[in-house]
């Protein structure tokens, strides 16, 4: 079989609630995950030696540790042992940023090797191994832009109305384990329904946290704000603005100061890894 290549898109949470501590020490979640057109991609090319390996355009990222092996892994458990893969990474999405980058890579792989496989596992299957790898893992599976709760793997599918985002990323790594460790993290959000999440003002909660921690990032969204209605994504440190076309979006693009990475992106319903999977097949 020839080599498989496919997207790993990026995300942005729309909005990011937290409703409450668990007593294993995660948080349980409401948010809006809108998947984009624009993110990393993977090539897959088939061995027969039982051997899997990594490559990728950033070298520190060829670690055992990847979240692209780990996902193999777990797929190579219920492969025959003759099969393998040579994998490329060609990593475009920002890391560290609240995009979804490593989780969509990890995502991508087991979708591919379920095919390159045949392993016949269905996709919620590999969104519960997914599970394993991490909590956004099983959203870039299902390919569905989603309302999410509990730790992130509770999804709902949503239809938006398609806008184009302004993603930039300034040059500082914000740390997840620091903002919900951090005492000053609101946790106590009200819990809404998706009906009345859909007709409220959206908002982050670790924002104003990491505005204060980060203060790059408060300088991103001050700029921002100025163009379009603006909030961070994830933990950060990536933000984002909401633009009704194309064209607006990439004129404020222009404008951005040069030290911040940035960006356009238009918000998809459904996945372009599974659009392009039916069309390699």
């Amino acid at each position: 079989m020839a080599t498989l290549i496919l997207p790993a898109p990026a995300k942005l949470n729309l909005f990011l609630h937290i409703t409450g501590r668990r007593a294993d020490g995660y948080h349980n979640l409401q948010t809006l995950f809108q998947l984009l057109d624009q993110g990393d991609e993977l090539h897959f090319t088939p061995r027969h030696d039982g051997q899997v390996t990594l490559r990728c355009n950033l070298s520190e990222l060829e670690t055992p540790d990847n979240l692209v092996l780990r996902a193999a892994a777990l797929l190579k458990n219920k492969a025959s042992p003759a099969a393998g893969v040579d994998i490329y990474l060609d990593k475009q999405v920002p890391m560290g940023g609240g995009l979804g980058g490593g989780s969509s890579d990890a995502a991508t792989a087991l979708v591919a090797l379920n095919q390159l496989w045949q392993l016949g596992l269905t996709k919620a299957e590999l969104a519960a191994l997914g599970l394993q790898l991490g909590a956004d893992v099983p959203v870039f599976v299902h390919g569905q832009t989603a309302f999410a709760e509990g730790v992130g793997e509770q999804l709902k599918p949503v239809s938006l109305a398609e806008k184009y985002y302004l993603v930039v990323t300034p040059d500082v790594h914000v740390s997840t384990a620091v903002v919900f460790q951090h005492p000053d993290l609101p946790r106590n959000t009200t819990a809404l329904t998706l009906a009345q999440l859909l007709n409220s003002d959206w908002k982050n909660d670790c924002e104003a946290l990491v505005k204060q921690l980060y203060p790059e990032v408060a300088l991103v969204l001050d700029w921002l704000i100025e163009y379009a209605p603006s909030r961070m994504t994830g933990t950060g440190a990536s933000v984002f603005a909401e633009f009704p076309d194309e064209f607006s979006a990439r004129q404020t693009l222009h404008k951005l100061p040069s030290q911040w990475r940035a960006f356009v992106a238009k918000g998809v319903a459904q996945s372009p890894l599974w659009t392009e999977l039916k069309d390699a097949v």
